[in-house]
This record gives C-alpha cells, sequence and structure tokens, in this order.
C-alpha cells in the first residue's frame, strides 16, 4: 500500500484517541500521518470503548462499541486499522462466547461480526487488525480485578482477535508481540508507558512507525 496521499480510517479506545499522548499531535495517527505523507488520518478512537456490546448500553460514547461505530467511518477512506481489545479484557462484561458466535454481545462474536462487516465495506481495501499492547495486571482472568468472575488474561483476547481475522484474510500486526512496550520492565514502563498501559509520546512514535511500515507491507 502506497502511503502517501492516503486516508485511513482508525478505530479505536483511548490509545487511538491519544491517552498519554502529550497533545494531539503527538498521538499515533498524527504522528503516523506526518511521517507517512498521509493525506489524512481520520481518527474514530472513543476512550474507554469495547470491540464487543455490553450488558446494558447507554449513550454515553463509552458504550458505543467498535460494532457500532464501524457504520460511522468514512467510506471512500484507503484503508482501516483497527486497534482494540485491551477494554473488552480490562473492563467489558460481555462474555467471551464461542468460535461459532456472530451476534457482537460476546468478544468472538463482536469480532466476526465486526471484521465480516469491515470486510464488506471496504473490499479490496486493506483493514488491518493491531493486537492490544502489553499491560499491568495483563494475567488477571478479572481484568482490571473489577470483573465478578474469572474470564481470561489478555493473551486470549489476542488470540481470538488474531484467529478471527484468519478466518477472514485480514492481516494483522501483532503488537502484542512486536511493539516494544511492556510495562513490566521498569525502564520500559518509564518512558513508553509511565501509567502501564497507555503509551508515552515516545511509544506513540514507536507503535506509529510499525503501524505505518507494516501498512506499506499491504
Amino acid at each position: 500500500m502506497i502511503l502517501e496521499g492516503s486516508v485511513i480510517n482508525f478505530l479505536g479506545d483511548s490509545i487511538t484517541q491519544g491517552v498519554g499522548a502529550s497533545c494531539i499531535e503527538n498521538r499515533y495517527t498524527d504522528v503516523l500521518a506526518r511521517q507517512f505523507g498521509l493525506k489524512r488520518a481520520n481518527n474514530y478512537g472513543i476512550s474507554g470503548t469495547r470491540i464487543a456490546r455490553q450488558r446494558v448500553v447507554t449513550d454515553d460514547p463509552f458504550d458505543q462499541d467498535f460494532c457500532m461505530r464501524m457504520d460511522g467511518m468514512d467510506t471512500s477512506a484507503d484503508a482501516v486499522v483497527v486497534f482494540g481489545g485491551t477494554n473488552d479484557f480490562g473492563h467489558g462484561d460481555a462474555p467471551l462466547g464461542t468460535p461459532v458466535d456472530r451476534d457482537p454481545s460476546t468478544f468472538w462474536g463482536a469480532c466476526h461480526f465486526l471484521m465480516s462487516g469491515l470486510l464488506e465495506r471496504y473490499c479490496g481495501k486493506p483493514v488491518a487488525i493491531l493486537t492490544p499492547l502489553h499491560r499491568q495486571n495483563e494475567a488477571n482472568p478479572r481484568g482490571d480485578g473489577n470483573k465478578p468472575c474469572d474470564v481470561a488474561p489478555l493473551s486470549v483476547y489476542r488470540k481470538i482477535l488474531m484467529e478471527v481475522a484468519e478466518h477472514y484474510a485480514l492481516p494483522v500486526l501483532d503488537l502484542y508481540a512486536v511493539s516494544g512496550i511492556q510495562p513490566v520492565n521498569d525502564v520500559c514502563r518509564a518512558r513508553l508507558a509511565p501509567d502501564g498501559l497507555h503509551p508515552s509520546d515516545e511509544g506513540h512514535a514507536l507503535i506509529a512507525g510499525k503501524i505505518g511500515r507494516f501498512l506499506q507491507t499491504l
């Protein structure tokens, strides 16, 4: 994919919205746009949002899951990047479900619903899936600790994203494996993800480069 002059939709959560960066210009979407010469980076990041549908849906943007929001994106864009899953692990109340689910009320079903929908809406164009970054307490099966029962560690959400993307033949950039951001390392956390989740300016710049170079291979 030739990035210079292209328009890319970025669907995501707080990291895409720019939390952790010192200003909007330093969030990864904007850094990528400057570095690779995009015509426009359409930012559809909303803090706290999840891929899957929640048990109770309100008008609060916090409850507008990725599946709801894909219809609101620019259909003329040249590519789409989806970066989510960490909030499904952290505080989402949707169950994992099973691989046969196609309803957005489970994580398995929401991944199918979202990726199938994007494949239809942007058929023939790159639709890239990013796995979540490593984060503090990612092995806790209750996410941030407030889930009433054990569900799964972050690694399980990552594997589901990758399996569903493979089913729809969508390319995956496995940031969980290659981002270079691992908050359990004290030095790495201080520089790249001070709160244990959201990238710093340096962290946003790091993932911007990785995403841009990945898109160039598509």
